[in-house]
C-alpha cells in the first residue's frame, strides 16, 4: 500500500495497459541502432530513456573495449550486459552506493488486499532480493535480465519498483517536499513521470526540482515555510528540458548546473513532454571549453520510426540562426524544431546543422 502511494498518491490506482506492456526492447542487433532501445510513446518511455543514456554511458565510457557505440559490435549478449549494467547503475545510486533491492515476480501472492486495494495480479506477487554488494547486484540482474526484456514481464514496472525499494520509501518521502508527494501524476489518460522520479533516476536522489541545491526563500527574498528541494549533486548523465507550451506560459523550469553539466557529455532531453537522448562520445566536450566551439552530438529518441542515430553538428561562434526570429513575431520554435532549442538551453546561440537528416522533433 505504501508502494501504491508513493507511486500514484493512493491504493486505488494501478498501472494501465500501456505500462503494463512496457518492457526494455533492443533494436535489431548488428543494425546501425543495435546499442538502442525502442520506446512507443506513454508514460514509461521517460524511465526508458533515462536506462538509455545510461546504456551508452556504459558503451562509450565504463565498457573494457576499444570498440563504440556505432552499434555494429553490439550481439544479443553485448545487449544483456549493457542493460544490465545501465540498471545495475541506477539501482545502486538510489541505494546510495551501499545497497540496492531486485523486486521480481513470483507466482505466490504475499497478502490478502484491503478493501480499499484494487488488485492488479502483479503487484501482489513481489519478491524481493536485496543486496549489500554492486557486482552481485549486477550479477543477478543479468541473470535474471529476461524479467525486464521480455515481451509482457512487465519489465519497465518491475525496474520501478526495484528503484523504489532501493531508495526505500523512508528516505523517498525526505528527498520530497511541499510541491511533490508522489512519483507519478494523471495526465490525459495517462500517468506520466514527474520530475521528483526523473531526478532519482539520474541523480538516486528524488529532488522535485531542477535547481541546484535548497531553496530557503521565495522570489521575494521572504524565508519560505518549507524549503524546497533541488539536485545537490553532479550526476554522470545530465537533463535539458525544453517545452513550448512552458515557454508561452512563462514557466519553463530553468535547469541547474548540476543536471545541466553532467559528468559524461549525454543528456536525457524533455522536449514538448516527450523524452530522448543526446551524446557525444567526446567526453574532453565537458572539460575543456575550447571542444565547446564546434562539435558533433548524436540524438536518438526512441521512437520505431528512427532507422539511424541523428548526427547533429553544433556552432557555438555562430548567431545566423537569429537572423529573421523578427519576422516570425519573436516565436523561434516557429522557425527551429525544438530540438534545437533544448540545446540551446545548454548552448545559448548555438547554430545547428543536421547533416543531411530531415529535422524532427
Amino acid at each position: 500500500m505504501n508502494l501504491r502511494k508513493i507511486l500514484f498518491g493512493n491504493t486505488f490506482y494501478i498501472f494501465n495497459y500501456e505500462w503494463k506492456k512496457s518492457f526494455f526492447k533492443f533494436r535489431e542487433p548488428y543494425s546501425n541502432l543495435s546499442y538502442a532501445l525502442e520506446a512507443e510513446r506513454g508514460g514509461s518511455r521517460a524511465i526508458q530513456m533515462v536506462v538509455q543514456a545510461n546504456i551508452i554511458k556504459y558503451l562509450l565510457f565504463t565498457r573494457q573495449t576499444n570498440s563504440d557505440c556505432s552499434g555494429h559490435l553490439c550481439n544479443f549478449k553485448e545487449q544483456e550486459r549493457a542493460l544490465a549494467v545501465a540498471l545495475t547503475d541506477i539501482l545502486w545510486a538510489a541505494g546510495e552506493e551501499r545497497s540496492a533491492t531486485i523486486s521480481l515476480v513470483t507466482s505466490d501472492y504475499c497478502f490478502t488486499p484491503h478493501l480499499d486495494y484494487k488488485l492488479d495480479n502483479f503487484t501482489e506477487r513481489l519478491q524481493l532480493f536485496s543486496f549489500n554488494k554492486k557486482e552481485d547486484v549486477k550479477k543477478f540482474v543479468h541473470e535474471h535480465i529476461q524479467c525486464f526484456e521480455d515481451e509482457g514481464s512487465h519489465g519497465v514496472i518491475l525496474f520501478l519498483y526495484s528503484l523504489i525499494f532501493s531508495r526505500t520509501i523512508t528516505r523517498l518521502r525526505e528527498d520530497l517536499d511541499c510541491t511533490t508527494s508522489h512519483l507519478l501524476h494523471l495526465s490525459l489518460g495517462n500517468f506520466v513521470c514527474r520530475q521528483a522520479l526523473m531526478n532519482l533516476l539520474l541523480t538516486g536522489r528524488a529532488s522535485p526540482n531542477v535547481f541546484n541545491g535548497t531553496l530557503q526563500c521565495g522570489d521575494d527574498g521572504s524565508p519560505l515555510e518549507k524549503p524546497l528541494h533541488g539536485v545537490l549533486a553532479r550526476s554522470a548523465v545530465g537533463y535539458l528540458h525544453w517545452s513550448r507550451e512552458l515557454l508561452e506560459r512563462t514557466k519553463l523550469p530553468m535547469v541547474g548546473s548540476m543536471l545541466k553539466t553532467p559528468k559524461l557529455p549525454i543528456w536525457v532531453c524533455s522536449i514538448n513532454g516527450t523524452y530522448s537522448v543526446l551524446f557525444s562520445p567526446n567526453r574532453s566536450l565537458l572539460s575543456d571549453w575550447k571542444m565547446e566551439h564546434l562539435f558533433h552530438m548524436y540524438f536518438y529518441n526512441g521512437q520505431p520510426s528512427q532507422q539511424s542515430t541523428a548526427l547533429l553538428t553544433i556552432d557555438t561562434h555562430s548567431h545566423h540562426w537569429e537572423v529573421g526570429i523578427k519576422d516570425t513575431q519573436g516565436d523561434p520554435e516557429k522557425r527551429f524544431p525544438s530540438v534545437e532549442m533544448a540545446v540551446r538551453t545548454k548552448w545559448e546561440g548555438a547554430a545547428i546543422d543536421w547533416n543531411g537528416t530531415m529535422p524532427f522533433f
